[in-house]
């Protein structure tokens, strides 16, 4: 007898054939699937506002506006501040908004009443903890709609937006319980599937000693995303992906100090590498009236108010630099050095500005896709990984910058031959 997953992945096989997307739009009215919405809030610009509206309203793919096969028939909004969307969006496109998870997977009936469900658990206003962690609800989230899995007997895909939660025990045992349960569970930011600037697909297969990625923005947000980036082109390596065994964040005048001593093994990094993401940055920092030029030490220290810096090992003894650089670039950039090439491999993922966000559309097409054929394009234990290394990285900085040893990280997989980002 075929699993849930095994038959949706048969059925919808015609659908992937030349492209996740290619075919869907010939899908009769018939065919048309039902999506629920959990969200934490819906406004402007928030991750609810990217992803929720790409299936209301569509997105391009390949020069065509490409409509989804799904209709969102439910929502739960967990926050409605006064710049509340959803209520709007109800009116508008006909779909009610429940005051439970369970009400809107059931759509106010007595059984289940999806096909597919989207949580997307980023925005809004939650605690922070001790180390500067905000408390999303994702894995409160995540339990309810899989209570209603085991209470119904079946389970449907699922995507979480962003990383599976900011608790390592709890990130596990959502995918556990995707295990257990059976069901696609997709995750993750647009960063790992946007488009790269020059199209650059890490070599399969391929030895590494070293990657970098700098990045703007703040701990426990953006680091996800810098981390990211990284994983997504070290999962390819030689071996697969092994694990993470330490990890030490810095900050303010320390991390000047690493980028005094010039490789990693001091406890710098490679200039070669920073070079390299720089000079694919769209977005360089510059004095005024001055022509493109490279900054100077004395320059990225003036403009750069507040640095984070994650070293990390991987089991393998490949060695990780995630820099984030407010005030010197605005963008995010890849690094890497490959044993016998005497040159870095560099890249640019690029990310369209607001309001025309494609990058959202681009990840949205993996949760498309995800919803379709009941499989997740790339492992979720990618995004287990990298959330972990999010927690890990806060609770560094916040210990004093102290190393820390991550056990826990073990996280073993191989990445998929194919890469997934936006190529067209």
């Amino acid at each position: 007898m075929l699993k849930r997953r095994e038959f949706l992945g048969a059925t919808a096989i015609g659908l992937i054939a030349g492209g996740p997307m290619a075919t869907a739009d010939t899908r009769l009215e018939t065919d048309r699937k039902r999506l629920a919405v959990v969200t934490t809030v819906w406004r402007y610009p928030s991750h609810a506002w990217h992803m929720a509206e790409r299936f209301l309203v569509g997105y391009p793919v390949n020069g065509r506006w490409h409509h989804p096969p799904f209709d969102v028939v439910s929502a739960y909004v967990d926050q409605k501040p006064k710049s509340d969307l959803s209520r709007q969006r109800s009116r508008e496109f006909g779909f009610p908004i429940y005051s439970s998870i369970a009400e809107t997977l059931r759509c106010g009936g007595p059984e289940l009443a999806v096909d597919a469900v989207l949580i997307i658990g980023e925005h809004g206003d939650y605690p922070k903890n001790e180390y500067q962690q905000t408390q999303y609800p994702r894995y409160e989230f995540f339990s309810q709609v899989t209570d209603v899995f085991r209470q119904e007997g079946r389970s449907l895909p699922v995507f979480n937006d962003k990383h599976l939660s900011w608790k390592w025990d709890w990130a596990k045992e959502m995918v556990d319980v995707s295990h257990e349960l059976d069901f696609a569970l997709n995750a993750g930011s647009s960063l790992p599937v946007t488009w790269r600037m020059p199209d650059l697909d890490f070599p399969y297969g391929a030895e590494v000693q070293e990657l970098m990625c700098v990045a703007k923005g703040r701990i426990d947000s953006y680091d996800f995303h810098a981390l990211e980036v990284i994983q997504c082109m070290a999962e390819r390596r030689r071996g697969g992906e092994t694990g993470v065994v330490s990890i030490q964040a810095l900050q303010g005048d320390s991390v000047w100090q690493a980028m005094k001593n010039k490789n990693w093994v001091d406890g710098g990094w490679d200039p070669e590498l920073f070079e390299a993401c720089l000079s694919r940055s769209q977005t360089l920092a510059q004095p005024d009236s001055f022509s493109h030029r490279y900054p100077t030490p004395d320059q990225i220290r003036k403009w750069v108010s507040n640095p984070i810096l994650y070293r990390f090992e991987y089991a393998d003894g490949v060695r990780a630099t995630m820099l984030l650089m407010n005030g010197l670039v605005g963008d995010f950039t890849f690094a890497a050095r490959l044993r016998g090439q005497t040159e870095p491999l560099s890249t640019l993922f690029y990310l369209p500005t607001k309001p025309n966000v494609a990058y959202s559309a681009a990840l949205m097409s993996k949760a498309e896709e995800t919803f379709l054929t009941g499989t997740a394009p790339y492992p979720i234990e990618r995004t287990l990984l990298t959330g972990g290394l999010v927690e890990a990285g806060c609770r560094s900085l916040g210990t004093g910058q102290k190393r820390l040893e991550t056990p826990h990280l073990n996280v073993r997989y191989q990445a998929p031959r194919e890469s997934t980002y936006a190529r067209t």
